[in-house]
């Protein structure tokens, strides 16, 4: 049984695929924006009205209009529903938000290793020039030798005062 093969100069057909097609980039900003409205006290204060208002129409509202009877089964339902969506929506974000700290984290370790580097050059460059400035005479050091020097002389006119013109 001979296969045919199709040219290898060329892409392939494309197959029909049976999952749906999405942005994975636009599902996780989309899956982002769910999490940080989740951990919001917004979140916390809509939530809690709506499963007050829920619960009190069950209980006080006529018998005809009541749709979740007392165990408030369908109330249970949709927080499930809610929770299981929510969770893993929240990995999402997760995962992503770990991700750029990684890359933010190697951004900073390269940064670091190149201040570290360039601190090392400098330290070297600082230590050569006063390696180099120690046989160098300094301004302040000339300006204390002159100094000795003008005491010694006022020393020596102090012991050999000037011989007048007259003891010549």
């Amino acid at each position: 049984m001979t296969r045919i093969r199709g040219r290898l100069d060329q892409p392939k057909e494309p197959r029909r695929q049976l999952l749906p097609e999405y942005d994975p980039e636009a599902f996780g900003r989309f899956s982002e924006r769910i999490a940080r409205f989740l951990g919001t006290g917004r979140f916390i204060v809509w939530m809690t009205l709506i499963i007050i208002v829920w619960v009190l129409w069950n209980i006080f509202a006529p018998t005809p209009l009541r749709f979740d009877e007392y165990p408030f089964i369908f109330l249970t339902l949709m927080l499930s529903l809610q929770a299981s969506y929510a969770a893993p929506l929240i990995l999402l974000a997760q995962n992503r938000q770990d991700d750029r700290d990684r890359v933010t984290h190697e951004q900073d370790r390269k940064q670091n290793e190149r201040s570290i580097a360039d601190t090392e050059y400098l330290t070297r460059e600082i230590a050569s020039l006063r390696m180099g400035l120690g046989e160098v005479a300094t301004r302040d050091w000339i300006r204390s030798e002159l100094q000795d020097m003008v005491k010694d002389m006022d020393e020596r006119f102090s012991l050999f005062p000037a011989e007048s013109d007259e003891d010549r």
